[in-house]
C-alpha cells in the first residue's frame, strides 16, 4: 500500500470520527443521520440487556439524540442465523412503523449470539465491546456508526445490513460519494488477497465494464460466491489483476470480497413476503451466502445443495435455500468497489489482542490509544487499558488488554492476556496468555460472583459427546482431566451444563461461585496457578462450581453495569479534564 493511499485512508477515517463526535449527545437534524438504528439479539434476555445499555449510553451522552434505537430478539427455539434475524427484524420494523417505513433509513446491526470465540463480550454483547478511542470511550456501536456516518445522507429509504464485529475503513476522492440509491441489493466490496476470498463472499464482476482505477467504482455483479476455492474464483472470472491508482493491495491478483450491503425499501418488502412464504424457520439462514448467492444474472441454483461450509446440515436448509433462490432471482446486485479500503474482523480473542495492541496500521488509521479513559496507566508498554482504574504500581505486559477493571497495589498482568470486568486484589499476578473475566450472577436469590479463566488459545466451542471423553478437551494446553487432578477432583466430579451430548469448555462447570468480586478473582487465580505449575490446590469445602454457559443464564446485568458505573465516576473524579 503506497504512503499516499495510507495517508488518504487515515485522513478519511479521522474525518468520519470527527463528524460523528460532533453528533454525539446532540439532536440530529432530519436527513443528517439514521432514522432508526436496529440491533438484533439472540433472545429476549439479550434484548433487555442491550436496551438497558443503550439507555445508559444515551444518559451519558455517548450516542446521537433524535434517533430511534430498537433491539429485536430472534424468536424462541431453533437458531435462525443472521439471515433469519434479518427477515424477522424487517417484520418487526414493519409492525412498528407501518407505512412510515417507506421513508426511513435504517441501519441493521447483527449483534445476536454468545460470542464464544471472544467471551469477554458474552455477557454484555460484542456490539458493546470497548474500543480504545474517544471521550467518552467508544464501544463497537459508536465505531460502526462513526465509520458509516456519511451513508444516511446519500441513501434512499431502505436498510443497511452489517455485523457487530467488523470494521471497514475506506477513502474516496473529493468528488466521489458512496451512494445507496439503486433498486435491489447494493454491496460494498473490498480488494482482498485470494486466500481471504476463500473464507468470505466474493463478487464476480462484469469484465466488460471498464475499470476507472479510481478509489471508488460503481459496477454490476454477475454472481456472488460464498467461501469459494481459488480454483472456483478462477473458473468463474472472480480473479482480478492489480490496478494502478490509489489501491490498497500490492498483490498481482486479488478478489473483491464482501462486508456490508444495502437493500432498498421495495426489496425489503420483498424479503418480508419471502418470510411469509417460508413460514417459521427451523434452521440457520445466512444473510450473505443464502441471500446474495441468489442474485445476479449468472446465479445458479447449484449452491443450494452445498452445505459443506455450514456447521449443521438441516434437512430443511436445502429446501429453504431453493425458495430463497426462486424468490430473489432477477433482483439486481450492484457493487461499490472501494479500492482504497480495509476490512478488519474483531471476533476472536486473538484478533482482539492483535488489533488493539500490535496492529500498527489500525492504530494509526483509527488513532487508537494505549490507555483510554483510565487512570494511573504508565506510558505505552505495547498493551491496551480501557475504562479501568490501576494503582500506579501496577504493570501490564505487552500485548495484553485490560478493560472495565480495577487493579490493586502491586498487581500485574502478564504478556498477551485479557483481563475483563475484574477486581484484582493487591499483589496478585495474572500469568501470560490467559483470559480472565468476572461476572455477577444471581445464585439462589443472592448476588454472587464468578470469574472464568481460559487459555487465550483454548477452543471453547470444541465439544465431545459425553463427559467420559473429556480427555479430548484442552484447558491451558493440557487436558481438562489433568487440571481436575491438580484441583483434587475426580473426573466424575466435573459437571457439564446444558446438553449432555455436547460437552465443551463453555459448558464445563469449572468456575467457583463466591460472595464478592475480589475473592472470586483470587480463588480462580489459585486454581489457574495450580493447573499451570503442576502443584495441587484444594477448593474450600462446599464450593459451588459454575460454567460460563450457566453464568450467562443467571447473570446480574444491573450489578455488572453498576461496577462499570463506579469505575466511570472514579475516573471522571480523578481526571476532571476528560
Amino acid at each position: 500500500m503506497s504512503q499516499e493511499c495510507s495517508t488518504r485512508l487515515q485522513s478519511a477515517t479521522r474525518e468520519k470520527l470527527r463528524k460523528f463526535d460532533s453528533l454525539r449527545a446532540g439532536e440530529v437534524q432530519p436527513g443528517e443521520f439514521w432514522d432508526v438504528v436496529v440491533l438484533t439479539a439472540v433472545d429476549e434476555k439479550q434484548r433487555e440487556a442491550y436496551e438497558l445499555q443503550i439507555r445508559e449510553k444515551l444518559l451519558r451522552k455517548e450516542l446521537p439524540v433524535g434517533v430511534q434505537y430498537k433491539v429485536f430478539a430472534d424468536p424462541p427455539g431453533t437458531k435462525i442465523g443472521n439471515g433469519g434475524s434479518t427477515l424477522y427484524a424487517l417484520q418487526q420494523l414493519n409492525e412498528v412503523y407501518g407505512k412510515t417505513l417507506c421513508r426511513l433509513r435504517v441501519i441493521l446491526i447483527h449483534a445476536g449470539g454468545f460470542s464464544q470465540r471472544m467471551p469477554s463480550a458474552s455477557a454484555l454483547g460484542k456490539i458493546f465491546t470497548a474500543v480504545p478511542l474517544g471521550d467518552p470511550l467508544y464501544q463497537m456501536l459508536e465505531l460502526k456508526l462513526a465509520l458509516y456516518v456519511d451513508f444516511p445522507s446519500q441513501m434512499k429509504p431502505g436498510v443497511l445490513v452489517t455485523c457487530a464485529d467488523d470494521i471497514e475503513l475506506y477513502s474516496t476522492s473529493e468528488d466521489e460519494r458512496v451512494k445507496f440509491d439503486k433498486p435491489g441489493f447494493t454491496a460494498l466490496a473490498h480488494p482482498s488477497p485470494l486466500s481471504i476470498g476463500t473464507t468470505h463472499g466474493v463478487f464476480v464482476l462484469d469484465s466488460k465494464e471498464k475499470s476507472s482505477n479510481s478509489e471508488m467504482e460503481n459496477t454490476s455483479c454477475l454472481r456472488f460466491l460464498h467461501k469459494p476455492s481459488v480454483d472456483k474464483m478462477r473458473d468463474t472470472g472472480a480473479v482480478c489483476k492489480r490496478q494502478s491508482g490509489c489501491f490498497v493491495l500490492s498483490d498481482a491478483e486479488f478478489a473483491y470480497t464482501d462486508s456490508t450491503y444495502y437493500i432498498d425499501f421495495n426489496t425489503a418488502m420483498s424479503l418480508l413476503n419471502l418470510l411469509k412464504e417460508l413460514g417459521p424457520l427451523d434452521c440457520e439462514v445466512d444473510a450473505y451466502g443464502d441471500f446474495l448467492q441468489a442474485l445476479g444474472p449468472n446465479a445458479t441454483i447449484d449452491y443450494t445443495n452445498n452445505t459443506a461450509n455450514d456447521t449443521k446440515e438441516e434437512s430443511s436448509l436445502v429446501a429453504i435455500r431453493q425458495k430463497i433462490f426462486h424468490h430473489l432471482k432477477g433482483t439486481p446486485l450492484n457493487v461499490i468497489l472501494l479500492n482504497n479500503s480495509k476490512f478488519y474482523h474483531i471476533g476472536t480473542t486473538s484478533e482482539y489482542l492483535f488489533h488493539l495492541t500490535e496492529d500498527v496500521m489500525l492504530r494509526t488509521e483509527l488513532g487508537l490509544l494505549s490507555s483510554a479513559f483510565s487512570v494511573d496507566m504508565k506510558e505505552n508498554s505495547g498493551c491496551c487499558v480501557m475504562h479501568s482504574v490501576l494503582d500506579p504500581s501496577v504493570s501490564v505486559g505487552a500485548g495484553s488488554v485490560v478493560e472495565y477493571s480495577r487493579l490493586g497495589e502491586g498487581a500485574s498482568v502478564g504478556v498477551g492476556s485479557i483481563v475483563s470486568s475484574c477486581w484484582i486484589p493487591a499483589g496478585l499476578s495474572v500469568p501470560d496468555s490467559v483470559f480472565m473475566h468476572s461476572l455477577c450472577v444471581n445464585h439462589k436469590q443472592k448476588t454472587r460472583f464468578v470469574t472464568v479463566v481460559f487459555g487465550i488459545n483454548d477452543d471453547l466451542k470444541r465439544s465431545v459427546k459425553a463427559p467420559a471423553f473429556m480427555e479430548d478437551l484442552n484447558l491451558f494446553g493440557v487436558s481438562v482431566a489433568e487440571s481436575l487432578s491438580r484441583w483434587g477432583l475426580e473426573n466424575e466430579a466435573l459437571r457439564f451444563s446444558g446438553d449432555a451430548s455436547n460437552c465443551s469448555l463453555w459448558s464445563a462447570c469449572l468456575s467457583p461461585v463466591c460472595s464478592d468480586q475480589q475473592s472470586s478473582f483470587s480463588l480462580t487465580l489459585e486454581m489457574l496457578q495450580a493447573a499451570l505449575s503442576g502443584s495441587t490446590f484444594t477448593l474450600p469445602r462446599g464450593t459451588k462450581l459454575m460454567s460460563m454457559q450457566e453464568a450467562l443464564q443467571c447473570k446480574d446485568l444491573q450489578q455488572m453495569l453498576e461496577f462499570r458505573t463506579g469505575l466511570y465516576e472514579d475516573i471522571k473524579q480523578r481526571k476532571p479534564t476528560n
